[in-house]
């Protein structure tokens, strides 16, 4: 059938340690993955996956709407601490529900079927391709701006450049695994070279008395609540992916361990470096050059490495596509697990016969992905995202506050004091509410139809099991033209 019906109780429940092998016996296959993942490994995938495209592009858009630099520093330590503290809530879900999937197995276990159908539904169609576009769109804006010197780059080109991008990375994904990894890391270094130059240009810069952005740092500070939240949505968009390696539960040693240390080391080093490199850019431009800057980063280097500025422009380009690969990569384990659940086509949890890659869900993604960057710009992009997010988040903050107070007797190694998920879920509150209330806007009023436009697909498809024929006869000529077939799960 097209949407499978996958029985999974039996391996969520079983007391077997899931690194055992696989078990096939009795026609059925249970997923065992090793425990491979320890604590260095857990910091490099939360630091890697966070540092990525947006403190070379949100720093402008955040000093736009709090009016000030000292403001706009304010918000991004407390998009630090919001993420330190939501992503402590998920450590304790993670040592309560140790399973793999994120925010879907979270809301699926403690909510049941239809919100976590919402949740796969929204994030496959929205969230992971807005995701990517933005990050590609910002990967263009570097890589073309080397050749529009002293102007901005036109958008055409830009979208050009980033649909080229995106187009490259389906090409690397679904060809073979191990390169996509390779590329993952290769570009992980040109990243963290690029972070460190700013640094550490901006030390010299302060030592050299150029602190006039900081004089009067508070003057014209803009107070609106809806101007602030999306502030926040620019600058929480840096810190993306401080939830990442709760989507890799089943792997990690030890968890109960392992997941509050990593999230302790890897989210406060990564708030320390945004401040310092935004430090470094208020100490090379002043506000208003900063404001007029389509490409950060490169505007620094214009002004503090003059002709060996086109070093930064390739680093973070480089940068920002490694970032693209890893949220391309990433992208389809929901899609794969809302799969296995019976909650996506069947099709989007195949992999390619030969180079044995979820190239549907990778086909999928990049599809949705071209369509948002033909449609969309880097800000709005970014908005609409993060306003996405932070719901679901929420959603799952309060699955939390739930096991908290009427679960008690679950055991779990690790407990966060409840005061934080208060805080966490009070943010996501107010993150989702402030910009509607405070300037509605119609965007937004057709995200939250899509969301509940599930609907339509939930309760025929999953919860009557209605397939028509024709989607089973669709599934199988993709199987046919994709050369794909349902996944083998290897032991390893």
């Amino acid at each position: 059938s097209t949407m499978r019906e996958r029985k999974t109780t039996d391996r969520l429940h079983s007391t077997d340690p899931p690194h055992s092998s696989t078990d096939m016996s009795e026609g059925k296959e249970k997923l065992r993955l090793k425990q491979e993942v320890g604590l260095i490994s857990g910091v490099s995938l939360i630091a890697g996956t966070m540092i990525g495209s947006g403190i070379f592009m949100s720093p402008e858009w955040v000093l736009h709407h709090m009016g000030n630099p000292a403001s706009s520093l304010l918000i991004w330590a407390a998009c630090g601490l919001l993420a330190t503290f939501g992503a402590l809530s998920y450590a304790e879900l993670g040592t309560i529900i140790k399973e793999s999937g994120g925010e879907y197995i979270y809301i699926l276990r403690i909510f049941g079927s239809f919100p976590a159908f919402l949740f796969a539904y929204t994030s496959v169609i929205l969230v992971r391709p807005a995701g990517l576009a933005a990050v590609c769109l910002s990967f263009a804006e570097y890589a073309i701006a080397p050749f529009y010197p002293g102007c901005s780059s036109p958008q055409v080109a830009i979208k050009c450049t980033a649909a080229a991008c995106i187009l490259i990375l389906t090409i690397i994904n679904c060809l073979n695994v191990r390169l996509a990894t390779s590329v993952m890391n290769i570009f992980t270094a040109a990243k963290l070279l690029a972070l460190f130059v700013i640094v550490v240009g901006g030390f010299v810069l302060l030592a050299k008395g150029q602190t006039q952005s900081f004089q009067n740092g508070f003057q014209g500070t803009t107070a609106g609540i809806g101007t602030v939240g999306v502030a926040f949505y620019q600058g929480l968009w840096s810190y993306d992916g401080w939830n990442n390696l709760n989507y890799v539960t089943e792997e990690l040693k030890k968890p109960e361990v392992t997941l509050p240390r990593a999230l302790m080391i890897a989210i406060p080093l990564v708030t320390c470096l945004y401040l310092l490199v935004n430090v470094s850019y208020l100490a090379a431009m002043t506000p208003s050059e900063l404001l007029s800057s389509g490409a950060v980063a490169v505007t620094w280097g214009d002004k503090v490495l003059g002709s060996w500025a086109w070093l930064m422009s390739l680093s973070v380009a480089l940068s920002t596509f490694g970032s693209s690969n890893g949220t391309f990569f990433s992208g389809g384990r929901v899609c794969y697990i809302a799969a296995r659940e019976g909650h996506m086509p069947d099709i989007l949890s195949m992999a390619h016969v030969r180079c044995l890659t979820p190239s549907p869900a990778l086909l999928f993604t990049s599809a949705m992905s071209l369509i948002m960057i033909v449609s969309g710009n880097f800000t709005s992009i970014v908005n609409f995202f993060s306003f996405m997010a932070w719901f679901f988040y929420g959603m799952t903050i309060s699955g939390l506050l739930y096991l908290k107070i009427k679960k008690p007797e679950l055991p779990r190694s690790y407990k966060v004091p409840i005061i934080i998920p208060i805080i966490v879920l009070m943010a996501a509150v107010y993150l989702v509410l402030a910009p509607i209330i405070d300037q509605p806007q119609i965007e937004i009023l057709y995200i939250v139809l899509f969301i509940f436009s599930g609907i339509i697909f939930y309760f025929p498809l999953v919860r009557f099991k209605y397939h028509p024929r024709f989607l089973q006869t669709v599934t199988l000529h993709l199987q046919l033209l994709l050369e794909v077939a349902p996944t083998t799960r290897d032991a390893n």
